[in-house]
Order: C-alpha cells, then sequence, then structure tokens
C-alpha cells in the first residue's frame, strides 16, 4: 500500500506508544494493515445505566460533548472516506458496526439511511454490516429493517436473570433482562433467525461460570463472545487479587471445560476458539489475544476519527486522534503513533512479555488492559495471571487429547 501521508504524533502525553518513531518503523520496512473494520457510532447516548459501562461509567466523560446523534451530512462524509479508504487500499470487502451508546435510539429511518449511504458509496464492495445493541428497543420495525438490509445483529446478555440485571439497568435501577429475553426471542424466531450474530457477555465473578454459560446456551446462539470487565493498573478490574491468584481465569477454565467438554458443538466461544488457533499456530482474528494487527476504527458522533472506543475505561482522550471525516482520509490514521501500535505485533509488548513462554497466544492481552498512568501501555496485562491459567489450562487438555489420539 502506498503511503503518502504525515507523521502525526501526539504532544499532550509523553507515555507509550506517544513516543513511537513510526518514521524508524518504515525505514525498517514495516506498513500499515488497511482498516477492515468501521466501528460507527450513530448515537452517542444509552437506555440504559450498566455500572460497569466503559463509554459512561469510566474515565473518559467526551461522550457529553458530542452530538446524540450522526447528522446525515456526517453520515455521507464517513461514506466517502470508507470507499476511498477500500479504493485506495483493494478492498473487496469490508464490515461496518452501527454502535452507540445505544445505536438503535437513532431510529429506524436513521440507520437505513446510514447503512443504505455507506453501501451506495462503495457499489463494488462487499459491505458487512452488524449492529451491537442492549437488545431493549429492538421490536419488530428493526428486525424488518435489519431483514432488509441484511444486518446482523448481535446482543448484550449477562447469563440468567440475576446474573444480568447485576449490572444492565435502567436508571431508575429496573433490571432489564425480561425485555432482552423477549428482543432475542424474537430475533432467534424462524423469520429472523439469520440475522443472529450471537450474545456479548461481560463476566461477574459472582455469576457460576456454568450457570452463566447455560443460560446463554437457551437462545442456542450462533456464537458467544465472553469479555473481561475493562480495567487497567491504576484501576483494577472487580475482584482481582493481589496475591498471584487468578480468579477471573478460572471461571474461565470453568466455562472451558463445560464448552469443550460437550458431546456436540453447541456454539462458538470466541475466546476459546481465538486461543485454539493460536495454540495450533495459525493467526487470531480478534483484539483480546494474540497478535495480529488491528484493522478496527471508530467515528464519533461528530465525525471525529478514532481508535478503538474501549480506551476510554484509561484515561480522558486516550481513545482520541486529531483526525476529522470531513477532512482526513482513514490513511492518515494508519500514521498515528498509537493506531500503529497496534500493528506491529510482539515489538508493541513489554520486556516481561516477551520473555514468556506463550506470549505469542496471550499478545500481551487485550491492549486496553496493559495501561499504567507514567508507563502509558507498554505493560503485561493486568489480567496476565488470569491469561496465564487458562491458556496453560488449553493447552493441557489438547496436548493430553492429541496424545491420546497418538495412542490409540
Amino acid at each position: 500500500m502506498a503511503v503518502d501521508v504525515e507523521l502525526l504524533t501526539s504532544p499532550s502525553r509523553h507515555e507509550w506508544p506517544d513516543t513511537l518513531d513510526v518514521r524508524a518503523l518504515l525505514e525498517e520496512g514495516w506498513r500499515p494493515t488497511p482498516f477492515r473494520e468501521f466501528i460507527i457510532k450513530v448515537h452517542s447516548r444509552c437506555n440504559l445505566a450498566c455500572d460497569y459501562c466503559y463509554m459512561y461509567e469510566m474515565a473518559d466523560q467526551g461522550w457529553r460533548r458530542q452530538p446524540r446523534r450522526m447528522s446525515r451530512p456526517i453520515v455521507d462524509q464517513v461514506a466517502r472516506r470508507i470507499a476511498e479508504h477500500a479504493e485506495a487500499n483493494l478492498l473487496r470487502k469490508v464490515d461496518v458496526v452501527l454502535h452507540g451508546g445505544e445505536p438503535l435510539l437513532a431510529g429506524v429511518e436513521h440507520l437505513r439511511y446510514t447503512a443504505t449511504t455507506i453501501r451506495e458509496a462503495m457499489p463494488d464492495v462487499e459491505v458487512g454490516f452488524h449492529v451491537q445493541t442492549n437488545g431493549v428497543l429492538l421490536d419488530p420495525y428493526f428486525l424488518e429493517l435489519f431483514d432488509e438490509l441484511d444486518v446482523t445483529v448481535a446482543v448484550s446478555m449477562d447469563g440468567d436473570e440475576e446474573g444480568h440485571d447485576l449490572h444492565r439497568r435502567r436508571a431508575d435501577g429496573r433490571g432489564s433482562f425480561r425485555d432482552v429475553r423477549a428482543a432475542v426471542d424474537a430475533l432467534t424466531g424462524p423469520p429472523h433467525r439469520r440475522l443472529f450474530g450471537g450474545l456479548l457477555s461481560t463476566i461477574d465473578l459472582r455469576n457460576d461460570p456454568v450457570r452463566t454459560y447455560e443460560a446463554l446456551l437457551e437462545f442456542d446462539p450462533p456464537a458467544v463472545d465472553f469479555l473481561l470487565p475493562h480495567g487497567n493498573w491504576d484501576t483494577p478490574p472487580p475482584g482481582r487479587p493481589d496475591d498471584g491468584t487468578a480468579p477471573y481465569g478460572e471461571w474461565l477454565v470453568g466455562v472451558f471445560d463445560r464448552w469443550y467438554g460437550a458431546k456436540v458443538r453447541e456454539t462458538r466461544v470466541r475466546m476459546f476458539d481465538e486461543i485454539v488457533r493460536l495454540l495450533l499456530g495459525r493467526r487470531s482474528v480478534t483484539e483480546a489475544v494474540g497478535l495480529a494487527p488491528v484493522s478496527l476504527v471508530v467515528v464519533e458522533t461528530n465525525g471525529q476519527i478514532e481508535q478503538v472506543d474501549s480506551l476510554k475505561s484509561t484515561f480522558a482522550g486516550a481513545a482520541g486522534t486529531p483526525l476529522h471525516v470531513s477532512r482526513d482520509p482513514f490513511d492518515t490514521a494508519l500514521m498515528l503513533p498509537p493506531i500503529v501500535a497496534r500493528q506491529i505485533g510482539a515489538r508493541a509488548l513489554a520486556p516481561r512479555c516477551l520473555d514468556c513462554r506463550i506470549r505469542n497466544v496471550c499478545g500481551g492481552g487485550h491492549y486496553v488492559h496493559r495501561y499504567r498512568s507514567g508507563q502509558g501501555f507498554l505493560n503485561r496485562s493486568v489480567y496476565c495471571n488470569d491469561l496465564y491459567r487458562l491458556i496453560t489450562h488449553i493447552h493441557e487438555v489438547l496436548s493430553a487429547d492429541v496424545k491420546a489420539l497418538q495412542d490409540a
């Protein structure tokens, strides 16, 4: 890919990766990976008040200054920039995620306009549309729209009613589980089942792992994505001890043994699938583990080009860039040190990670979980012990199965 852009740095902080020398990397032969996933913030507010939300409850409160809904002129500019990026980088397929806040707050007609405008801007490119929703507003009108536009729907659900309503509540304290369950029942019915992308579930150590997993299985999801609650070395995740134990790793081991030990494969669990792929020598396709380049970018409701939005859990402005779709191509973002850092593999790992025997599988863990003020992101994950416990357990299980086959 031809690169003809000004190298940009952030003068506001002196933490890694703002100090990363992109010019030196280019001279060594490194080249950026084009963006293939575009997360479009169509609405900046939410109709729930989940207490673990990185967007509204953690370090960066920039959402308060964002327009509630992405305007149509900004949508037009986003569509033009995605098409420009696809053409410049010879991309035949891109994915677009309609995101928020809660994206359904944008309304049926605005989502139709957004998807139609982006698709029409690049008739020769396959555009896969996805929406990530809390499910509360997912009614027949949205389902008909998503069926019409071939939009895959993923829903956030944290297990059974008790586990889900621990965090996923309305502002007045009422739980959302029953509304979400009704929405998922409608989504998984015969008319719309093909749109079901899966369930996202944030881990709470108080919830029994197997019961949580089996509650999600009731909906026969094509995939389940278990998410570690966002935390870092300054603001550790809930329940993380300082004694070297691995409570999140143990929780995930419980789910893995139930998932892997089933007589038939009941669903995909993305984290486990990725770890197995990596242990078998293949590349990862997510940002949670592995060393593959991260090829996603975010556009906020005001048109600002940003990094992955989970960075908002670390410090105010962590996800920001000086770029805007009205004046800047996405190729320019590929030269920003914080985005480059997500694409240089082992060169972005802390020294302790480089010496670790599972570094190529773990990949340092989720980038967001490495932050420590004064040092930036050149650290091991705050979930280091948990990832080590899970990955080594999966390795042991797979090795035992391979040995059993060899001995048979």
